[in-house]
Formats: structure tokens, C-alpha cells, sequence
């Protein structure tokens, strides 16, 4: 079965949530004290964390920076409906996803899947079979790997499969509705800045090109695209 971390501080609301996992499926462990739940995400015993940003003495956001320094675990965000503050700060310290509370338990099931689609999607199928390559950069897919001019190239789980995207698209631009689709596995929304956000932080680790360029360009009314070395 697989694993999932929950850590919210809210004890009614986490064997509410435990319950309707266990049913679909999933292995639960709930958490309510943040301070202990670190140790446990970063343990590698678990697929995927599930994490509230709203809690006392340690923050989701906190809690977050501590599993991001020791581990690429993909972390889904539950944050407060129309906080933005939280849900960029959460998405550019490497939260894979995130959704607004309140939600309803299959929207949060729903969201779970599309990650452990990305993190678990079955070695040598035919969508992932080979190697990928640009320039400088070298992907394979299947093991959901990166190298960066012959060095480890360390990624989320969702920056992994939205810079995969375009390296198979490598250019020409990708709409931002079938990176979000392909990457996120939901279509994008309007004003969401989630694809903005990861791309950020994938261009920040490719570093630039001698012209000071960036490998990864906004098309305007297109999306993005990799450029060819």
C-alpha cells in the first residue's frame, strides 16, 4: 500500500482525512505535532507528505525548509483559500502541489494520485522509455533522473516532470494549460502562479547560458520553452 504522512494539528480533521484515505487505498499515518512529523517525513518511509501550512510552534512553512534540506519527498501544501503569501512561499521552497482548505476529501485524493502518477509512473514504459538530452542537460525519465553538465541535477518531483515536458518539446513553447495538465495533472486556472513559481526555481538551478539567457523562455501568449543549446 502506499504510505501516506499526514500532518495537520487539526485532530478531528486528520482522523476525518486518515479515514477517507484509508478507504481509497492509502496507508495513513496522521501527525498532529509538527515538531515530530520532520523526522518521520525525511524517514523515506513514506510516498508522499500531506501537510497543513496553518499550525502552531512550527509552521507548515517551517516544516517544509526542514524536509526540503534533507529530502525530495513530494509535499503536497493544504493551505487557507486565497492565501497567496503561503502558497508561493510553500511552491518555491519545493512543495509539489498545493490545495486550498477547506476541501473535499476526493479533491484532496485526487490531487495525491496526480503526484504518485508523476513519482511512480512504471520504469521502461513507451511515454518514458530512453534518455533525454539538450545541451548541457540530460534526463532519464524512467528514473526520474537529472544531470547538469555531468553533475546530479537535484529536482521536485513536479519540477522533474514539467522540465521533462519541455525537453520533449524542446524549441518550440508549451501553453501553460498542457504544462499544468501534463506536469500538475490539472488543467490551469486562471491566476494561478504555480507553473511561474517551479519554473523559477528550475531556472535558478540550470544557472544561465554564456549570453546571460535563460534556457527556460516566457513566449508571450504561448507559454514557455526550452531553447536549444
Amino acid at each position: 500500500m502506499t504510505r501516506v504522512l499526514l500532518i495537520d494539528d487539526d485532530e478531528k480533521l486528520l482522523a476525518l482525512v486518515s479515514d477517507y484515505l484509508a478507504q481509497e487505498g492509502f496507508a495513513v499515518r496522521g501527525e498532529s505535532d509538527a515538531t515530530r512529523a520532520v523526522p518521520q517525513a525525511v524517514s523515506g518511509d513514506y510516498s508522499i507528505v500531506v501537510l497543513d501550512v496553518m499550525m502552531p510552534r512550527l509552521n507548515g512553512i517551517e516544516v517544509l525548509r526542514q524536509i526540503r534540506r534533507q529530502s525530495t519527498v513530494p509535499v503536497l501544501m493544504l493551505t487557507a483559500r486565497g492565501d497567496d503569501v503561503d502558497r508561493i512561499t510553500g511552491l518555491e521552497l519545493g512543495a509539489d502541489d498545493y490545495v486550498a482548505k477547506p476541501c473535499t476529501p476526493r479533491e484532496l485524493v485526487a490531487r495525491i494520485r496526480a503526484i504518485l502518477r508523476r513519482t511512480q509512473s512504471a520504469a521502461g514504459s513507451d511515454a518514458d522509455a530512453g534518455t533525454l538530452s539538450s545541451g548541457s542537460l540530460t534526463m532519464w525519465p524512467e528514473q526520474r533522473r537529472a544531470e547538469w553538465a555531468g553533475q546530479s541535477l537535484q529536482l521536485t518531483s513536479t519540477e522533474f516532470s514539467l522540465l521533462e515536458v519541455l525537453l520533449r518539446h524542446v524549441g518550440y513553447p508549451v501553453s501553460k494549460n498542457d504544462l499544468s495538465v501534463r506536469a500538475l495533472g490539472r488543467p490551469h486556472a486562471r491566476h494561478d502562479r504555480s507553473i511561474d513559481v517551479h519554473l523559477s526555481s528550475i531556472r535558478h538551478k540550470l544557472g544561465t547560458l554564456p549570453d546571460g539567457r535563460s534556457l527556460i523562455q516566457a513566449v508571450h501568449r504561448q507559454g514557455y520553452q526550452f531553447l536549444k543549446e
